[in-house]
């Protein structure tokens, strides 16, 4: 449907609300160029992102079918009116791009155009892609939506039969300069993912170093000592080779441990309880010791919470799992009356007296949870006692 300049703002109003809450890169630029061709009442649209080679990094397009896209072969190249949209601070309005001197046709598969509208997308001198829109279309027609010289229909509010009007003009760089300010946000967001991320293995890394290289050298070292023994003194080799057994095994919690963090957090996608429900499945897989989460009406918390809950919640996992000695961990999400919530991490394994919790947070990331929790607005407890186990409680609040 197309609404039109005179339709008023709630149209985009709408469009732009919808750019705003994507994060991802490719979502906004697919939401871009939907409200681009719906507003406008195009046929065809298309949002460009140049890429530093004289091509397009990413070439998002509405109104052409999967099969069309895939008929109509290569991404295109910066040439012609394309390459005037990237390189040029102006929008560009033809009445057809066709007759246009700097046109050079198309593949066989793609589809005719006529009138032509594009903008480019700026964020200040930074040109980060251009919008492109084609085949002005009536409102209410059947079939392509276009007049009978089909080059466009007279049948729209203040569009006086002339393909795309200067009021489609003004509302097309509205919508630029918002899809600048959405698709620099998603970059933004994406970027500091990046780094959440190098920094998580970063960490992993040396934690595989310092634990599981360690091990590895000292299996090593201990089966070199069993092979001189096995002839001059049976016994002793028998022992060193059970000491490498040991050794091996744990090698192989360390080396398990390290691939379950390494797992990629879903949060976008599938929302804390079921990451957190999917990671304590993969854990209790993966140790001998039972893990089970329970939650209770917890549903979708603001995105900071979400992940700062999910990282305390592996944190503490990961400690209980590879230093409490527990053969049970239990793990639950509780909704608070106020809208927050609660998560807990117990286990019923050796524990520590608070006397040394100064030591013992240093050494189980006690300081860097309490530090996430403050982060997103909340707060942590750790209760524990030698040989009764220890519990981590965060609670945040509603968003």
């Amino acid at each position: 449907m197309y609404y039109g300049p005179c339709t008023g703002l709630a149209a985009v109003s709408t469009a732009l609300l919808a750019m705003s809450r994507r994060l991802e890169v490719q979502d906004v630029l697919r939401t871009i160029v939907a409200s681009a061709r719906e507003l406008l009442g195009a046929e065809y649209a298309a949002l460009g992102v140049p890429d530093d080679h004289g091509g397009f990094a990413q070439f998002v397009v509405d109104g052409i079918s999967e099969e069309q896209w895939r008929a109509i072969g290569p991404l295109p190249r910066q040439h012609g009116v394309l390459a005037a949209m990237l390189h040029e601070d102006t929008p560009e309005r033809l009445a057809d791009v066709r007759e246009d001197p700097r046109f050079g046709g198309w593949p066989a598969a793609h589809p005719d155009m006529s009138d032509f509208l594009g903008m480019p997308i700026r964020d200040g001198e930074e040109t980060l892609g251009a919008l492109f829109l084609a085949n002005k279309r009536g409102d209410g027609r059947g079939g392509d939506g276009r007049g009978e010289d089909g080059r466009g229909d007279g049948g729209r509010c203040g569009s006086g039969g002339e393909g795309f009007t200067d009021e489609d003009e003004e509302l097309l760089s509205l919508l630029a300069q918002h899809a600048a300010i959405a698709l620099t946000n998603a970059r933004l967001y994406e970027r500091s993912r990046e780094l959440t991320i190098a920094e998580e293995r970063s960490r992993l890394a040396h934690e595989l170093h310092d634990a599981v290289s360690q091990k590895l050298f000292s299996l090593r070292l201990t089966a070199q000592a069993a092979a001189a023994l096995v002839d001059r003194d049976p016994a002793r080799a028998k022992g060193e080779l059970h000491q490498v057994a040991v050794l091996a095994a744990e090698a192989a919690d360390e080396l398990r441990a390290a691939v379950t963090e390494l797992r990629p957090a879903a949060l976008d996608e599938d929302g804390l309880v079921a990451t957190l429900r999917n990671h304590v499945r993969v854990l209790d897989r993966a140790h001998t010791a039972s893990v089970t989460f329970t939650c209770d009406g917890v549903r979708a918390l603001p995105a900071t919470q979400e992940e700062a809950v999910l990282r305390v919640a592996q944190e503490a996992l990961h400690n209980a799992l590879r230093h409490s000695g527990a053969d049970r961990v239990e793990v639950a999400l509780v909704r608070t009356p106020a809208g927050g919530a609660v998560l807990r991490v117990r286990d019923w394994g050796r524990g520590f007296s608070p006397s040394t919790v100064r030591k013992a947070g240093r050494h189980l990331g006690l300081v860097s949870m309490r530090d996430r929790a403050s982060g997103a607005g909340g707060r942590l407890e750790v209760h524990s006692e030698p040989g009764e186990g220890t519990t981590i409680e965060m609670e945040v609040p509603g968003g």
